[in-house]
């Protein structure tokens, strides 16, 4: 073993520990991986940060091939960044299939940490500055998980198919004493006040859960109601909840909703005449000739107008965004409160300032497009993300209006807010959607095998603005609104 001992010494100062910290579990901060070397095998190290001490090493797993352990530094920094386990999905798979069974897991566990911001350190296992290698290359017991899971089947032992259901409810408590009384029917009782918050003194949420079983929950408004179906599949890297490294994450169709009304134009201000500008055609078929070539789909004023006002405000919200975020990755940012970033896919969030004004430049390329006339047809990718987030939000714009405006005296049409049609034929393909599919890790890279053969191209951040090459590219010297 090589003594690396001088080494910590200049990083770290020696460590000491109380005995009320050796009393409780204790929990620490990764802020880095490192991994050190010897001739007969290799250490992957997490770095920890303390609330009340100084930073201290401690192990991850040991392997005896150093490339092994190169590659689980990267992934458990990008893990680490991201704060996401999902965006280091494929390279973890690949690397735990070459590695033993220990290590392995070993490493799943620490992606899992790592991406959750906190790090439980017994100080008993923290290498001090002055510490030989008290672990034998083997260290890590190949022992099954405790309790349960010892009997509990893996995915691959199953014989038959398993879908996995994950159910999105919120509730509007307008009733407290309602809702607690019918909890208590149902035999609830509140926890001590000892365990309660101050921010749920009558243990609310306690009482929900005990009547979620129930449509309707006394007491309450349903907000939302959502379902996801998936069909679990070993090849695809899926594995049981109780077995699984990474926490279970599921993206709902409508998870989001505009929390700002539409901004009136300020004096002086001229409004598009989407009238005028997308003419409404009438065909003397009245759409009742299923053949007729004259009844194709129209980009009608009243779509038009919406997507407009909703590209508008997306642009301002991403502007907004990109100023309080500045160069920080999204993932260690105050999470509340964001508008634009946090909804693209996982492999933008670690973006500089510089993309997220481009980006919020996008949307506003787009309304530009509609406000001369022109279907909102993308560019490039970074359009391609901003028109499927305006096409998703539109449905939502006009039921947030707090009163009637303009929009209404447009003239209606067949067409009018046909969101499928829009995303059926304003874009070439979809693939950019491929990048919120965490099965899919690595797509976006034009060297990958999968997608080399679905002919994806290069969706890599850095290539999000670069032209399609059957547009004409946008005037480099238009600046920016904000």
């Amino acid at each position: 073993m090589r003594d690396l001992s001088g080494a910590y010494a200049a990083l770290f100062p020696p460590l000491f520990w109380s005995p009320a910290m050796t009393s409780s579990p204790y929990v620490a901060r990764a802020i880095d991986f490192l991994c050190e070397h010897t001739s007969s095998k290799s250490r992957v190290l997490a770095l920890l940060a303390h609330n009340n001490g100084p930073s201290s090493l401690t192990a991850v797993l040991t392997c005896k091939d150093p490339e092994h352990a190169y590659e689980a530094t990267g992934i458990l920094r990008r893990a680490l960044a991201l704060r996401d386990t999902t965006a280091v999905d494929g390279e973890l798979a690949a690397l735990t299939a070459q590695l033993p069974h220990a290590p392995a897991g070993s490493l799943r566990q620490a992606v899992t940490r790592a991406a959750s911001g906190t790090w439980p350190a017994d100080p008993a296992t923290l290498l001090m500055a002055s510490d030989p290698d008290p672990d034998p290359c083997d260290d890590e017991p190949d022992s099954p998980p405790p309790g349960e899971l010892a009997d509990h089947p893996r995915l691959k032992d199953l014989t038959g198919k398993v879908v996995r259901i994950t159910h999105l409810r919120e509730f509007h408590v307008t009733d407290e004493d309602a809702l607690l009384r019918a909890a208590a029917s149902r035999g609830w009782e509140p926890l001590p006040a000892s365990e309660l918050g101050d921010d749920d003194p009558r243990d609310l949420a306690g009482a929900v859960i005990t009547l979620t079983e129930d449509s309707d929950v006394a007491g309450t408004q349903t907000l939302e109601d959502q379902s996801s179906a998936e069909l679990l599949s070993v090849e695809d890297g899926d594995e049981l909840t109780d077995w699984s490294a990474a926490p279970v994450v599921t993206r709902f169709v409508h998870g989001w909703r505009l929390r700002h009304q539409r901004k009136r134009p300020e004096a002086g201000e001229q409004t598009p005449n989407f009238a005028a500008l997308f003419t409404v055609r009438h065909c003397p078929c009245n759409g009742e000739d299923p053949e007729c070539e004259e009844c194709g789909w129209q980009l009608t004023p009243r779509t038009a107008d919406l997507l407009h006002a909703v590209l508008v405000l997306l642009a301002d919200q991403a502007y907004d965004d990109a100023q309080r975020l500045g160069d920080q990755f999204l993932p260690d940012a105050d999470s509340t409160g964001w508008e634009v970033f946090d909804r693209l896919p996982p492999l933008t969030w670690t973006a500089d300032h510089r993309w997220r004004r481009r980006m919020a430049r996008a949307f506003d390329d787009l309304a530009t497009d509609l406000a001369r006339g022109r279907w909102p047809e993308p560019t490039c990718t970074a359009e391609e993300m901003a028109l499927h987030l305006a096409i998703e939000d539109a449905p939502n714009y006009l039921q947030d209006q707090l009163e009637p405006d303009g929009h209404h005296t447009l003239p209606e049409h067949g067409d009018d807010y046909s969101w499928d049609s829009c995303s059926d034929l304003l874009f070439q393909d979809h693939d950019v959607l491929m990048l919120f599919n965490s099965k899919l890790s690595g797509i976006a890279d034009p060297e990958d095998p999968a997608n080399q053969s679905m002919g994806v191209g290069d969706l890599r951040v850095s290539a999000w603005f670069a032209p399609f090459g059957s547009h004409s590219v946008r005037d480099p010297r238009r600046g920016f609104r904000r």
